[in-house]
């Protein structure tokens, strides 16, 4: 008698159940970046850096400038609608339906509704929530508007980002 050998390898009991409540959970992390309110939902620390997922609250007018970065990144339209802009086409992302932006093109989106856009941002593998994190503002909730930055804020965020853009595989274009 011959016993096959799973491909897979088994089962690593040190890995937990992550769970994502955002309305919930106290213990997520909201942050305020370039306008929009983002939740980080799973990080890499969850998923064996995989993957993180984040929570994407963007207000009308809101979305991140024109970037490109060496990792995979998934949006799904959860409400309202989103316009992308890949590689200079634009094309309109709407609730129900999902994008992947591959590895190094690049790309920016915006809310041009005068409606809220929640969107959820797969990354893979992960390492942007911890970009998402050294530039963001900390808010209390997934709901909490991030306040509009006057150009001053502005600037320095951008110094900021510029600044630490290569360590998380990202450049802003």
């Amino acid at each position: 008698m011959t016993t096959e050998i799973s491909p897979i390898p088994p089962d690593d009991p040190r890995r937990a159940l992550a769970l994502a409540r955002p309305d919930q959970d106290q213990n997520l992390t909201h942050l305020g970046v370039v306008g929009d309110t983002y939740t980080i939902l799973l990080t890499g620390k969850d998923t064996a850096g995989r993957y993180c997922l984040i929570d994407m609250l963007v207000p009308p007018g809101g979305g991140p400038p024109p970037h490109r970065h060496d990792f995979e990144e998934m949006f799904t339209m959860l409400e309202g609608e989103i316009e992308f802009t890949f590689r200079g086409a634009k094309s309109v992302l709407r609730a129900g339906e999902t994008a992947n932006v591959p590895a190094n093109a690049p790309h920016q989106f915006r809310n041009a509704t005068a409606q809220p856009a929640r969107l959820l941002c797969l990354c893979s593998p992960a390492g942007m929530e911890e970009f998402f994190t050294a530039v963001g503002i900390p808010l209390p909730t997934r709901t909490t508007p991030c306040p509009k930055p006057d150009p001053a804020a502005l600037a320095a965020f951008k110094k900021k980002a510029e600044s630490l853009a290569a360590r998380y595989k990202t450049e802003l274009l």
